[in-house]
């Protein structure tokens, strides 16, 4: 065979061997109609698929038990007692609330419950099960927590401002913490302005609570006052812009929600003896069962009862100061001579016991030994953070101050009124 012919062979050949490669790797992938289908998941109520199961609403009576409930409801009093017994170790089913809504499961609307949930707060819930076999569960609940920010202007008080401007008593008391000492929230002026950055805390979309005030500002007459959360393993609390704690040894009242409706008064006019005879004290009037706290760290040397001062708690703080509480409706929980307590913490409950003539608690004032108006006392400061804490802190307080100088205060009602803005 010639040459040539044998090339044209080759030739061929090559070019019906790419001829296939071609038609094998540029094939057309079959064209597929992709489409993606999103398959609905259940919806779920306290962790059940509500197309399964029936929900009834519950709420025991004044006097009622849990087990009188589950008896009624076709629930053997074996399976209540086996409850009642592992309960204890959680959530015993004898501290269920009267008229505290909770929520019985059931696999269909005649059948017995198969579970009961209690919410003994917003936060959790217990699932006790009744079906086939008896047992707890404690569920923590997912929750959110958002910074967000307020500012307010004083037209009659503080609180009355904070609820103007949509904050809850949890953030007044956290707000009054923070000013603790630098503003007197019992002289506050027409015109005084705040402004605070805090959190709070949402569940499923929806407000539930109110975490911590993370910085807040107050400009009054005197200007303007600033605090700061700072928080780590040994330090905890409320701090000017240089690191001093914004609480001073002593708190200015020992309770809150209050007004002063007798002053310390060496010429008063008794409204009970009709006399003049001396107040060496100051009177907070608040509703009964307002908590008292104590004013500053100290010991307790009285708990008691006399018939002028009712229910009491005497206080000794330093070999300096001692406080006393008059006309108290009842005690905190160790409350008693002798016991140690904290700066703001509960002693007892705001009463009219003894001579009084309306729910308030008479605040009184001894410094080494002799009664004074608390009022005029200039109390130490507490210890500033050390050197060693510094750099720490102004990192976080920058860091909040950014946030609190985000915010404006209110523009004032009246240039509003007078078009001069």
């Amino acid at each position: 065979m010639k040459k040539t012919e044998i090339s044209l062979i080759n030739l061929s050949i090559t070019a019906c061997l790419i001829l296939i490669a071609f038609v094998i790797f540029s094939k057309d992938e079959p064209k597929v109609n992709k489409q993606y289908i999103s398959i609905p998941q259940p919806v779920r109520h306290l962790g059940f698929d509500v197309s399964q199961y029936v929900f009834e609403p519950h709420a025991l009576k004044r006097n009622q038990n849990l087990g009188d409930v589950l008896v009624g409801e076709g629930v053997s009093w074996d399976s209540i007692i086996k409850l009642d017994n592992i309960s204890t170790e959680l959530f015993s089913i004898r501290k269920f609330r009267a008229k505290k809504p909770f929520t019985l499961v059931r696999k269909d609307t005649c059948a017995a419950p198969h579970c009961i949930v209690y919410e003994p707060n917003k936060f959790t819930y217990i699932k006790y099960y009744i079906g086939d076999k008896v047992d707890i569960k404690r569920v923590d609940r997912q929750y959110d927590t958002c910074v967000e920010v307020a500012n307010g202007e004083i037209t009659s008080s503080l609180w009355m401002a904070m609820k103007d401007a949509g904050l809850d008593n949890s953030i007044i008391d956290k707000m009054e913490d923070a000013m603790a000492s630098s503003v007197d929230f019992y002289h506050t002026q027409k015109g005084d302005k705040f402004k605070l950055v805090y959190e709070k805390i949402y569940i499923d979309g929806k407000p539930v609570s109110n975490g911590e005030i993370l910085s807040a500002a107050y400009n009054n007459n005197y200007g303007e006052h600033f605090a700061v959360l700072y928080e780590n393993e040994n330090y905890s609390g409320f701090y000017d812009l240089e690191g001093r704690p914004t609480k001073s040894s002593f708190l200015r009242a020992p309770l809150r929600y209050s007004r002063i409706s007798s002053r310390f008064n060496r010429r008063r006019f008794h409204p009970i003896k009709k006399r003049t005879i001396p107040h060496l004290g100051t009177d907070y009037a608040a509703p009964t069962g307002t908590p008292i706290f104590s004013v500053a760290d100290g010991t307790i040397l009285a708990a008691g009862y006399s018939k002028n001062n009712g229910k009491y708690v005497k206080i000794r703080h330093d070999d300096v100061y001692t406080t006393q509480y008059l006309h108290m409706n009842g005690y905190a929980k160790g409350i008693k001579r002798g016991a140690r307590v904290k700066q703001g913490e509960t002693i007892g409950y705001v009463g009219q016991t003894g001579l009084a003539t309306g729910p308030h608690v008479c605040f009184r004032f001894w410094k080494r030994g002799r009664q004074i108006n608390h009022m005029r006392e200039n109390f130490a400061p507490k210890d500033p953070l050390p050197p060693s804490e510094l750099d720490k802190f102004y990192a976080t307080r920058d860091s909040l101050m950014d946030l609190l100088n985000t915010i404006d205060y209110p523009v004032t009602k009246e240039l509003i009124a007078d078009n001069q803005i």
